[in-house]
C-alpha cells in the first residue's frame, strides 16, 4: 500500500510530462491571454448565469485549453489567466492526477468565478491552491445555471466547464492543483 502512494503520482506525471513542457505546450502569454478572454466572452455570451457571475465576481480564472487523458491512471494539464476588473492579472497552471476506472482523452476549458476577496486571497496566498481545500467551489451544470440569480449567489467560487471535445469515461479519485506561474 505504501508503494502505491508513490507509484500513482509518478505514473500520472509520466502521462503528463510530454504535455507539461511549457515551451512545447503553452502558447505565448499574449496568445494565452487572447484565448482566455475569447473563451470567457464566448461562455458569457451563451450562458446567462456565467454573464451574471462575471458582473458580480471579484475575479475570473479562465483555463481555455485543458488536456485530459488516462487509462486507469490519468491526468490533466493546462494554463490559464486570472482577470480582475476585465484585465489580465496573472497566469496560472492547473494540473490534476487521477486513479480509477477510466479510459480516453478529451480537451475542455473551464472558468472559475471568485465571488469574494477572501476566496481570491486564498488563491494568491496559498502555495498552489488545491481544489477541494479552502474556499467552497460549486461546479455549475445546466440545471443549476437556470436558477442562479443575484439573490441566490452564496458560494465562494463558481466553476463552469465548456467546449468539451473527445471521449473520456469512467470514475475515479482525482486531485487538482492550481499554481501561479507569472504576472
Amino acid at each position: 500500500m505504501r508503494k502505491t502512494r508513490f507509484i500513482v503520482p509518478l505514473l500520472a506525471l509520466a502521462l503528463l510530462a510530454p504535455a507539461g513542457v511549457r515551451p512545447a505546450w503553452a502558447e505565448s502569454n499574449d496568445q494565452l491571454r487572447r484565448d482566455a478572454a475569447a473563451a470567457l466572452n464566448s461562455l458569457c455570451a451563451g450562458n446567462s448565469a456565467a454573464a451574471l457571475l462575471r458582473k458580480k465576481a471579484t475575479a475570473v480564472l479562465v483555463f481555455p485549453h485543458m488536456l485530459k487523458a488516462g487509462f486507469l491512471f490519468g491526468g490533466q494539464v493546462g494554463d490559464g489567466v486570472l482577470f480582475k476588473g476585465g484585465r489580465a492579472a496573472g497566469t496560472y497552471n492547473s494540473v490534476a492526477a487521477s486513479y480509477g476506472l477510466q479510459a480516453g482523452g478529451q480537451t475542455f476549458g473551464y472558468a472559475m468565478f471568485f465571488m469574494n476577496k477572501g476566496a481570491l486571497s486564498y488563491l494568491d496566498s496559498s502555495d498552489g491552491w488545491e481544489v477541494g481545500v479552502g474556499p467552497s467551489v460549486v461546479v455549475v451544470d445546466s440545471g443549476m445555471a437556470k436558477s442562479i440569480s443575484s439573490t441566490t449567489l452564496s458560494n465562494d467560487v463558481y466553476a463552469f466547464i465548456f467546449d468539451q471535445r473527445g471521449l473520456m469515461g469512467g470514475m475515479g479519485i482525482q486531485g487538482s492543483k492550481i499554481t501561479k506561474i507569472g504576472e
